[in-house]
């Protein structure tokens, strides 16, 4: 595999190998060479490849619809914590303004209390001036305070202020992201929809034979992209981090996929990859486009275990790399997380979470 630590994933790997090849998104592999199929000729008229066409495509679009969803949850968790933080500045501002206008208050009551008499008067008035002269130097002080003072308490409200309006504005984005998130969530399941029942029209031969052509579409594709030679290319030996997140990818094989789920019991795609650099301890971003955004970009034949490889042009699936030409990713509702020929999607391109 060309990386070292490979006890916790060769086993899964020789077990597999021993039965099937790589295969197609969501089965697990296809066999080496195709056999015969034995099962019965499609009825008249049923075109089962545009079926599995079909089918691709509103799996494709659930796919984008749930990084649109998880991109909009992601988001709304920001917001929400920066409300949050908000408040809690709103609470302080809030304490100290009250203090200070305690302060305010006590000075405006001793004031009246000594009539408010200027300096001047009093010395004018009073039996001893020397003790007016050093109430006077006094009375400069607290006036000085007391600007002082107003000068904090108008700091004090327009720092509110802005906090209010800062919070008001969050408060609409954290809305406009919960829209979002509510229409990404009808696109998906009208798209699992539309495919379930797409399927469940099927008769039992013919949804066999359409895991047959799906077997062999992914068989297809993996040996297309595996007769450019590119595996002689590849050597990358990969990172500790990127051990640790193969490992933890391994151990979440057969649980199945859920468009939103990022663990402990389900996981969708890029909350697979995102999980696994988490437990590596190297946080990457929820979705596979923002992944394809800020992570390192680097050739194919460069890549090593712990990668992530990026499919279809709109960036709407990822899969973590783990060596010899395969992958392990969560697939599409329906299946489970599992490995997969690296070839068996349209690559877009390949990120290093720990470049």
């Amino acid at each position: 595999m060309g990386w070292g630590k490979r006890s916790i994933l060769s086993a899964a790997v020789t077990v597999v190998c021993a039965v099937t090849v790589l295969g197609a998104p969501g089965t697990a592999f296809a066999d080496p060479a195709p056999r015969p199929s034995t099962s019965p000729t499609p009825p008249p008229g049923k075109d089962l490849e545009k079926v599995r066409e079909k089918l691709d495509r509103l799996y494709h679009d659930a796919a984008v619809a749930t990084d649109a969803y998880n991109a909009a949850e992601e988001k709304a968790k920001q917001q929400s914590a920066r409300i949050d933080a908000l408040a809690g500045k709103i609470e302080e501002g809030q304490r100290r303004l009250a203090g200070l206008k305690d302060r305010a208050g006590a000075a405006a009551r001793e004031q009246y209390r000594t009539g408010g008499i200027p300096p001047t008067a009093r010395f004018l008035l009073s039996d001893d001036p020397g003790q007016v002269l050093d109430g006077a130097g006094l009375v400069l002080q607290g006036q000085r305070a007391t600007k002082t003072l107003m000068g904090e308490l108008t700091s004090t409200q327009k720092q509110l202020r802005s906090y209010a309006a800062d919070a008001a504005d969050r408060w609409k984005k954290l809305d406009a992201e919960r829209r979002a998130k509510a229409a990404a969530k009808k696109r998906i399941e009208r798209q699992i929809s539309a495919a379930e029942k797409l399927q469940s029209q099927l008769e039992e031969k013919d949804r066999e034979r359409l895991a047959e052509l799906e077997k062999q579409a992914a068989l297809k594709a993996q040996t297309r992209w595996l007769d450019t030679g590119i595996l002689e290319r590849i050597h990358g030996k990969a990172s500790a981090r990127g051990e640790k997140a193969v490992a933890f990818a391994a151990a979440q094989l057969g649980k199945p996929y859920v468009w939103g789920a990022e663990g402990p019991k389900s996981f969708d795609c890029s909350g697979l990859t995102s999980q696994a650099w988490a437990a590596a301890g190297h946080p990457i971003p929820r979705t596979s486009q923002e992944q394809w955004k800020q992570l390192k970009h680097i050739g194919i034949e460069d890549m090593r275990p712990g990668d992530l490889i990026i499919y279809f042009h709109d960036a709407s699936h990822v899969a973590l790399y783990i060596g010899d030409g395969t992958i392990i990713q969560a697939p599409r509702p329906g299946r489970d997380v599992t490995i997969a020929g690296a070839g068996t999607m349209p690559i877009l391109g390949v990120v290093r979470p720990d470049a």
